[in-house]
């Protein structure tokens, strides 16, 4: 159930690791981690809590010490981190903007910070809300405060743009409005995304590719279009399951009226379909499959 870890750089990889280690005083947070995440993709980087996402993202903003090989846009963050810099964002969670701030303060501090921050095209996305210039992140409402981080992110012509858990304490509808507009207003070919989030189903459909961590270690990297290839679900009725078991499923649930869904990797479907219906799992049950025991 590994990852196939790359022996080489993809070309076109905006971020290579090659045992990537992190270890802490009484933790392997990171444990040799092997991954590529190519030009102009949507990854969603994958893990229950203490798997190593966070620190992962870290490692790749420089903002941490690590072993092994790191390249982000073909530089090191340990050493060329303020060159690095001018070509990447990066967001925690949109929901804690500094309550005093002014919507001018806030563009003023980005303007300040970001040599690649574009004040007019901000401006020009405000102008189609309801934010004034003096107006205050504790007079606004969640959706307002979507509103503004989204325009100073996208006024930000980074190549690189790191999420990590970016809609965490909003509701359904404000973080549906902050991936959509992300990638209506901002996602383009020159345009790297990696965003960390426990709402697996709300992103799946976003994500062009996907990497699942555990333990530190990466058990999944793949393309989204390649998972239906890979993983089927099938789903049994009573009479056929012991043969069906037989072909050693990754995982299986129950359901009502005697039915059970097994999960298979790599069974082709010629074979899956002569036990029952066939379907493609959803990204979130099959997060659920490999990290079997993780919440033990």
């Amino acid at each position: 159930m590994n990852a196939i870890a790359p022996e080489h750089a993809r070309p076109d990889a905006v971020v290579s690791a090659r045992g990537l280690r992190k270890a802490y005083k009484h933790k392997l947070a990171v444990a040799g981690a092997d991954f590529d995440i190519g030009a102009g993709r949507i990854v969603g980087l994958i893990g229950p809590n203490g798997a190593g996402k966070t620190t992962a993202l870290k490692a790749i903003l420089g903002l941490t010490p690590f072993d092994g090989r790191l390249k982000v846009l073909g530089m090191d963050p340990r050493t060329q981190r303020d060159e690095l810099m001018n070509q990447v964002c990066f967001i925690a969670d949109v929901a804690v903007l500094p309550r005093w701030m002014r919507v001018k303060e806030a563009i003023d501090f980005v303007a300040g910070v970001h040599p690649r921050f574009d004040r007019a095209k901000c401006e020009r996305f405000l102008a189609n809300t309801q934010l004034h210039p003096k107006l205050r992140v504790r007079e606004m409402s969640k959706g307002m405060i979507v509103q503004l981080h989204l325009a100073l992110v996208m006024a930000i012509d980074a190549r690189l743009l790191v999420l990590d858990e970016p809609t965490l304490g909003l509701d359904i509808l404000y973080r549906k409005q902050f991936y959509q507009r992300l990638l209506e207003d901002y996602f383009d070919e020159d345009k790297t995304i990696v965003v960390t989030t426990h709402q697996v189903e709300e992103i799946e459909h976003i994500l062009t590719d996907v990497l699942f961590i555990r333990d530190g270690r990466i058990v999944l990297s793949a393309e989204m279009e390649h998972l239906a290839e890979r993983y089927c679900e099938v789903l049994v009725a009573a009479e056929r399951l012991e043969e069906a078991r037989t072909l050693g499923p990754v995982e299986e649930r129950a359901l009502p009226f005697g039915k059970t869904v097994l999960l298979y990797d790599g069974l082709p479907r010629e074979r899956a379909a002569a036990l029952g219906e066939v379907r493609n799992p959803g990204l979130a049950d099959l997060f659920v499959a490999l990290m079997k025991g993780t919440y033990a």
